[in-house]
């Protein structure tokens, strides 16, 4: 009775548009109330959920994408893009996709790529020739790559649950996150050919050279993170500081996209996002908190082993389920709520705990731009102001591509595996 009000509170906030944040809480409240428990168990296991060291690398993640953005990298990364592979048929939807996987380096988070890349390649690509929908699925479908490659935000959440080394899980999203951008790339070549979609001139061997230039500043700022982390100089949460005070040095220097009269609005948007995004955490801890009182995670691994414990049908549940999950969860809350059970499971029959958070991280990234309530669709329908039903058809083909990658990830663990064993021996 209790747990059908938890779930049904939860249910209806989010048909109402509640945000999932918030549903969370009022849900947990709910149940609470029902239960004559103390409500001041809310804010304790709030503040529990938030009070975690690794925690506070997620503002500086965030200040640091802000500040490049500020300072105008995605332009210069979209005209690297456009250097490489412009003068290709589709060569604009193949710049998307190549700019997201550079962006990747800075955001962290998929909703933040859809924002950049797609306010300038959107208006960009209808401009030159493009179906609007198109267009908008690419950037969508594009920024799932975000918290693949290095750094990524759900990937710090589930080394703050877990304990597993975000080291370790970045390296091991770098092969599949390259992967599914090339993936995607096939697929925006192939439907070009198709509707012939127009192709820009070859610029020349000098282009690239100079757009490069520009570019670099994005590249070696995922170096210097990557080799922080792994070469063991800093933690995640020193990485994101040095990654903020880069962002600042590049930003107004070289970049010169910001002056100092502009920084105090960056950062009071990188506080309001950042904080919302760690309050949810906090709210998922509570709701967390009760489903393991319940029993649920328990109830979920005894079910599926119930079922089988043969490893790879376990992969393919756990993929239904999240794909399911992903559709309308959010990212953060589906990781707490659903990941330390699921890993339970994982590991007692024999999946490696690195591989497995990849295989997660990825399924809700997909989930994303899933209809009905992709965030991620909803952001790039509104910059290319089409409908959602348009590019939620539009965005089948690229949708099918990663749930290839998906499953060649899944089924194949040295594509995530590979690179950390060359550095954790």
């Amino acid at each position: 009775m209790l747990v059908g009000l938890l779930f049904g509170t939860f249910a209806v906030c989010l048909i109402l548009g509640v945000p999932v944040g918030i549903a969370l809480a009022l849900a947990s409240t709910a149940y609470l109330y029902a239960a004559d428990i103390d409500l001041s168990v809310v804010a304790q296991f709030t503040y529990a959920g938030m009070d975690s060291f690794v925690l506070l690398c997620i503002p500086g993640f965030v200040l640091a994408g802000n500040l490049m953005n500020g300072g105008g990298i995605t332009d210069q990364i979209v005209r690297f893009g456009n250097s490489l592979v412009g003068h290709v048929r589709g060569g604009l939807g193949l710049a998307n996709v190549t700019g997201s996987m550079i962006f990747a380096g800075i955001s962290g988070t998929a909703v933040a790529e859809t924002a950049s890349i797609g306010a300038v390649m959107i208006p960009a690509m209808r401009k030159s020739g493009y179906d609007a929908p198109f267009a908008a699925a690419v950037t969508a479908a594009a920024s799932t790559v975000g918290p693949i490659i290095p750094p990524s935000v759900p990937m710090i959440i589930v080394g703050t649950l877990t304990g597993l080394s975000v080291g370790k899980m970045f390296l091991a999203g770098a092969v599949p996150g390259l992967l599914l951008g090339a993936g995607m790339m096939l697929t925006v070549y192939m439907l070009s050919r198709r509707r012939g979609y127009p192709k820009g001139t070859w610029q020349g061997f000098g282009e690239v050279l100079r757009s490069s230039r520009a570019a670099v500043w994005a590249l070696l700022m995922t170096a210097l993170i990557l080799y922080g982390i792994v070469g063991g100089v800093f933690t995640p949460t020193e990485a994101s500081v040095v990654a903020a005070l880069y962002a600042f040095v590049v930003g107004l220097f070289v970049y010169k996209g910001f002056g100092l009269r502009d920084l105090p609005g960056i950062v009071l948007e990188s506080a309001i996002g950042s904080g919302a995004l760690i309050l949810l955490v906090g709210f998922a801890n509570v709701f967390g908190w009760i489903l393991t009182s319940e029993q649920i995670p328990q109830a979920i691994a005894q079910a599926m082993l119930s079922v089988t414990e043969n490893k790879y049908l376990i992969l393919l549940m756990v993929n239904v389920l999240l794909l399911i999950v992903g559709t309308f969860m959010e990212t953060i809350a589906a990781l707490i709520i659903l990941f330390p059970p699921l890993l339970a499971v994982a590991q007692a029959v024999g999946i490696d705990p690195i591989h497995f958070a990849i295989v997660v991280v990825l399924n809700l990234m997909i989930g994303l731009t899933t209809p009905p309530v992709g965030v991620c669709l909803f952001v790039a329908a509104n910059i290319a102001n089409v409908p959602l039903s348009a590019i939620s058809r539009a965005i089948v083909p690229f949708l099918i591509c990663n749930l290839i990658v998906l499953l060649l990830v899944s089924y194949l663990p040295w594509i995530s595996l590979w690179l950390p064993s060359l550095y954790f021996n």
